[in-house]
């Protein structure tokens, strides 16, 4: 420990998951004395805990800049007499720490100590502590608190030719039911309400304990809940979908009618190039069912453009494919190449960036046509709406259709105050592409 150090900054880059462990281990810094901020703009800390992502290169690069910047500010403070900035000690951890650890302590000796993937123990020996294990559940959140995200599971089994995730966070590892319900009556007794469990494969959950996929009963368990109100499924991998999660969705009132499924794409022959396991026909008919069973449900994707093996006709067949199917929400990523995967050793052909930033752009524009064809459907309707912040004279909102950060807002006016992180009734009385308006009612 820095001798008289008292402020942690606990910098989360990537994913939900990463900021999952963030504010675990934000808790226990401050159970043993230090003042814990997440993500602060100041310098006056003493300690930076860098959780980094590794997933693509645009996220490599910003954890790397990241390191840079907290690097520099801790050499120019040691040349600083009484200079209020205090960093005297950086620690990484995470995804990129994982992948690139020597290379990493090779580039950037001046960081004091990589960890690599999560493991609190090694973070708070950084501390010369220990976990208070009565504890493990609770957190520190980076968030309004009425919301929080659970994670379910670390690693992927899945052998998605482009995907580095298996590389750093090794095979599938399901928590047991028993501990996320714990975890999750923690959260609800500090408030939450909103639980969004994330996993890199919901729909793999519990094979690996019981070898059968126990995501609905898991589900189904975690609604029982007293206090949890909404209950979001973040992601979910189209193949060996379990069918029963579709009747706890269709049926269960506190599940949201929300299905979070990345597709990557639709032909054949890229689906095949990306290692996907499902044919196009097999997504098409599971669209189908979920349609059938819960017909108000809103579906989200995302979609690779420019991976190897996409053609002009791949493009073509992928642009037409989400016109038909009229996707609630949709998200692009541009291929990236990452070390160690199969495209990246065994696929040579090589689509310029210029192009896969028009197909991009081609795929959102398309997007944007259909989201405001969908939101003008809503006009008139009645939605319950979770109250997410406030902006001048206007209220900001969700409804169960839309997951925080990522998808629709409903901008909202309203007569009386309104409480974040409470749930209201609104009309909806206006929209745009991405964005519905309403009144409280």
């Amino acid at each position: 420990m820095v001798k008289n150090a008292k402020k942690i900054n606990i910098i989360t880059l990537g994913c939900s998951k990463n900021l999952t462990d963030s504010e675990q281990f934000a808790f226990q810094a401050a159970a043993i004395g230090y003042e814990v901020v997440h993500n602060s703009d100041k310098s006056d800390f003493d300690i930076a805990f860098i959780n980094t992502c590794g997933f693509i290169n645009d996220a490599k690069e910003e954890s790397i800049n990241t390191i840079l910047e907290l690097v520099n500010l801790k050499n120019n403070n040691n040349k600083k007499r009484n200079n209020k900035n205090r960093l005297k000690k950086i620690v990484v951890f995470g995804c990129l720490a994982e992948r690139y650890m020597s290379e990493l302590k090779s580039e950037i000796p001046e960081v004091d100590a990589y960890i690599g993937n999560y493991d609190i123990v090694e973070l708070m020996k950084v501390l010369e502590s220990n976990p208070i294990q009565s504890s493990k559940y609770d957190r520190i959140f980076d968030s309004p608190g009425y919301y929080a995200y659970l994670k379910i599971s670390e690693g992927c089994n899945r052998t998605c030719s482009f995907c580095a995730i298996p590389l750093i966070k090794g095979k599938y590892v399901s928590r047991k039911p028993e501990d996320i319900v714990e975890e999750a009556k923690n959260l609800a007794k500090n408030g939450v309400k909103e639980l969004i469990l994330i996993a890199q494969d919901l729909c793999f959950y519990g094979y690996d304990l019981k070898k059968e996929f126990l995501l609905p009963e898991l589900v189904s368990s975690l609604s029982k809940i007293d206090g949890i109100e909404w209950i979001r499924l973040h992601y979910l991998y189209p193949f060996l979908f379990p069918e029963k999660l579709l009747d706890v969705i269709a049926e269960n009132p506190k599940v949201c009618k929300y299905i979070d499924i990345p597709l990557q794409h639709i032909s054949d022959k890229v689906l095949k190039k990306m290692n996907r396991a499902s044919t196009k026909q097999e997504i098409v008919d599971l669209l189908d069912r979920i349609r059938t069973k819960i017909p108000n449900a809103a579906i989200r994707t995302t979609m690779l453009v420019g991976h190897p093996g996409e053609g002009e006709k791949e493009f073509k067949e992928l642009v037409d494919f989400i016109k038909e199917q009229k996707f609630d929400r949709l998200g692009v990523f541009t291929y990236s190449e990452e070390e160690g995967t199969k495209a990246a050793e065994c696929y040579k052909e090589i689509i310029s960036s210029e192009t896969k930033n028009i197909r991009a752009e081609l795929v959102m524009e398309v997007q944007n046509i259909i989201s405001a064809e969908l939101n003008a459907k809503k006009c008139g309707n009645i939605y319950k709406v979770i109250i997410d912040s406030k902006e001048n004279d206007f209220y900001i909102g969700r409804t169960e259709f839309d997951s925080v950060e990522v998808d629709n807002e409903v901008i909202i006016t309203s007569d009386e105050k309104l409480s974040i992180g409470e749930f209201y009734n609104v009309e909806i009385t206006g929209f745009d592409d991405y964005e519905l308006y309403g009144k409280k009612i």
